[in-house]
């Protein structure tokens, strides 16, 4: 129902002007991205912390 409901909306706005059309594609590119980093970071282990504390250990033993 809400892909339907989302369909009918982009095709309206695909009808439309250049700009409503551009500005409809920055904004739904930037909700996928938004939601594949969120997805991303939960899926993904962070190696964050275990390369800095690697990284900083050696640093100061020099």
């Amino acid at each position: 129902m809400a892909i339907e409901i989302f369909l009918a909306f982009y095709s309206m706005i695909v009808t439309d002007s250049l700009l409503i059309k551009f500005l409809f594609f920055a904004f739904s590119a930037f909700i996928i991205a938004f939601v594949v980093t969120k997805l991303t970071n939960k899926l993904l282990p962070s190696d964050k912390d275990y390369v800095s504390g690697d990284i900083d250990d050696d640093f100061h033993r020099r």
